[in-house]
């Protein structure tokens, strides 16, 4: 698990209170803030619907209610869940909640459990995760009149290698000077190590984060195939780091890996005014060596869960086949604070997709006559790091993939305030015309008030951000839905519950919940649109499905 740097009376503390708000919650005791509203009330005023919807799928779509959402993501994207990093124990909480939410509403358990014909909520993939030896570490910087030791408190650090370095002599190189860099000989940094100052892109504006992650990436590259020992960076703006950080996920049947691996040049932030006074007054007649000690991070297994419900259908032959509704529950735990903040909550990102896959769960559920095809309801976790959940799920499919006719991601649905103004009532779909999806769903938006269009920009070169394209890549007809692509406070601390416009996001759902059982309900499965180029890569693999290859 992820080591989070508070004190240990608090993280017991922590977990005490998430026992019992989840013990509360799933005994009932917490309906309040659940209490289901027939009519959304707020900033979202919905448009007339188009069309007359069959009174009992209608009584459904009534239950989607503007309170329910808001007390699952007030606690789903509460600080106790610690941002829900994969792995964390705020991760686990947030799992375990989503669980009690599908036997809340009566889904039906779809994964095999660790006894014979025992079944779960959960599909566990069997992972390592690295763990940093913080004990020893050991970093002192001498210049001569004075040795500067800094404490594992005072970095930000995310390799994963054993480092040693004995009196290794330091250059300084200017960030800002492209000219000098690109002057730069091996002989001059080779097997010494790098003191710079690069900027910390996420205290800019997100507009420039790109940019500048690239400049950084091409600095560091610069740095490594000078043959760069090992490369520090001072921090003038903050006296506390982000310590160690472990965190690398290993697949062991892959022996794939997220997060910084031994291949990659070591960089580390230094975050002590005594190292910036000593970089400002470094030139060539100072001589700086600095020695550290690192060991190699243990690797620990651990247990990385996606939450899957099944709403079995009704047809005696459709049944067999599914549709699924997905989104991811996890987000990027605690990281640099932003005005005293260090909890990235994740409310919109993607909290809002995770407690939107429990309300259209709860409200489908109550159909006296169940759709047709089944359902299956899933909470992805890793998005964050790479889409783990989804393509694991892909190469381990609970159910058939030549059986999944279609899926339904949800991501920042809940958000209206985009940085290309106000969403109200729209949803945009990513890869809109990939597939039939796009003219489905735009036909559930005309019948609920809501607009599902194709955003010109963004659509098709978001398609591969999220979770639908893992699914993509095995053949599935599969798309994301999204209110705003970008809004303030993404990946940010701030992004907070009591941002979302939950009447709003329930309109989405009712939207998205009718759609559902449009797909489900029809005989004929969606398609890819053979006639579109940028689906000639998911035409072949949902061919190869299709025959039952895989």
């Amino acid at each position: 698990m992820t080591k989070i740097n508070f004190q240990a009376a608090a993280r017991r503390s922590v977990w005490f209170s998430a026992l019992i708000l989840l013990t509360l919650m799933i005994g009932g005791e917490a309906h309040v803030a659940l209490l289901q509203s027939k009519a959304p009330q707020g900033k979202a005023k919905r448009k007339a619907p188009a069309a007359r919807i069959a009174p009992e799928i209608q009584s459904a779509l009534d239950r989607i209610s503007a309170d329910s959402l808001r007390g699952h993501l007030s606690f789903i994207a509460s600080d106790l869940l610690e941002g829900r990093n994969t792995p964390s124990r705020g991760l686990e909480i947030a799992a375990e909640y989503i669980a009690a939410q599908f036997r809340r509403a009566g889904l039906e358990p779809a994964c095999d459990g660790d006894e014979p014909g025992q079944k779960t909520f959960f599909q566990i993939a069997n992972w390592l995760v690295t763990e940093p030896d913080i004990d020893s570490f050991d970093l002192s910087i001498n210049d001569g009149a004075q040795t500067i030791k800094i404490g594992a408190g005072q970095v930000s650090f995310n390799g994963e290698q054993q480092v040693e370095l004995r009196s290794a002599p330091l250059v300084k190189v200017d960030y800002k000077d492209a000219a000098a860099i690109e002057a730069l000989k091996a002989e001059q940094v080779g097997g010494k190590v790098v003191i710079t100052e690069i900027p910390d892109f996420r205290r800019e504006d997100r507009s420039k984060w790109e940019e500048l992650l690239r400049a950084q990436d091409n600095f560091v590259g610069r740095m490594k195939s000078l043959n760069a020992a090992f490369m520090i960076s001072i921090d003038r703006a903050t006296t506390k780091g982000r310590g160690l950080r472990g965190g690398r996920l290993i697949d062991p049947e892959r022996g794939g890996s997220t997060g910084v691996g031994a291949s990659q040049m070591p960089f580390m932030r230094i975050h002590d005014p005594r190292a910036v006074k000593l970089y400002d007054s470094m030139n060539a007649e100072v001589k700086v060596s600095m020695s550290l000690s690192l060991a190699a991070p243990a690797r620990k297994p651990v247990k990385l869960r996606n939450v899957v419900g099944l709403l079995r259908g009704s047809d005696p032959v459709l049944r067999e086949s599914d549709v699924i509704v997905s989104a991811h529950y996890d987000h990027i735990g605690v990281g640099t604070p932003v005005n005293g903040d260090a909890i990235y909550n994740g409310a919109n990102d993607d909290g809002s997709g995770a407690v939107s896959v429990i309300e259209l769960a709860s409200a489908l559920a109550t159909l006296k006559r169940k759709p047709k095809r089944s359902i299956v309801f899933i909470a992805w976790f890793g998005e964050e790091r790479g889409l783990l959940g989804s393509r694991y799920y892909a190469s381990h499919p609970v159910f058939p993939l030549k059986k999944t006719v279609a899926m339904v991601n949800l991501e920042q649905i809940g958000r209206t305030d985009s940085d290309e103004g106000p969403q109200l009532n729209n949803a945009a779909m990513t890869g809109f015309d990939f597939t039939d999806l796009g003219q489905i769903f735009k036909a559930a938006g005309e019948k609920t008030g809501i607009d599902v269009y194709k955003h010109e920009k963004n659509s098709d070169s978001f398609f591969d951000r999220s979770d639908n394209q893992a699914l993509a890549d095995a053949g599935i007809p599969a798309h994301t839905l999204c209110v705003a692509f970008d809004y303030p406070d993404y990946h940010q601390p701030g992004d907070h519950w009591d941002k979302v416009d939950f009447d709003n996001m329930a309109g989405i759902n009712r939207m998205i919940a009718l759609a559902l059982t449009m797909i489900a309900d029809n005989a004929e499965a969606p398609k890819w649109n053979e006639a579109n180029p940028k689906t000639v890569r998911y035409v072949q693999a949902w061919k190869t499905v299709e025959r039952g290859v895989r």
